[in-house]
């Protein structure tokens, strides 16, 4: 059984964020499923997090991935993805998500 004192790992390819590794550990079971999840799914949901361009967004993902957790999820809903990661190319989903062409549309 985890408790406050559990050391949170992060992803691969970001570190885990004290606002969000406080959120996780105020519940055991997320603790818990968070230990669960891969090193690749952990940095999905720090990436959807630490992408956010405001507080509040911040906020509300940081509060979702834990309920997301609880929920059995175990990667964030509607992410496309870390763009971060050094160990693969972006995927044509990605890719277009960041074009000018999808931003003109």
């Amino acid at each position: 059984m985890a408790n406050r004192k559990t050391l949170l790992p992060a992803g691969t390819a970001h570190k885990l964020p004290n606002d969000l590794r406080d959120a996780l550990r105020s519940d055991a079971d997320v603790v818990n499923k968070w230990l669960d999840i891969t090193p690749l799914a952990r940095n999905e949901f720090i990436c959807w997090v630490e992408n956010a361009k405001q507080i509040k967004t911040r906020a509300r993902r940081v509060r979702r991935t834990c309920e997301e957790l609880q929920e059995g999820k175990r990667r964030p809903c509607c992410w496309i993805g870390c763009i971060h990661r050094t160990d693969k190319d972006m995927s044509p989903s990605q890719q277009y998500a960041f074009s000018n062409q999808h931003k003109t549309k």
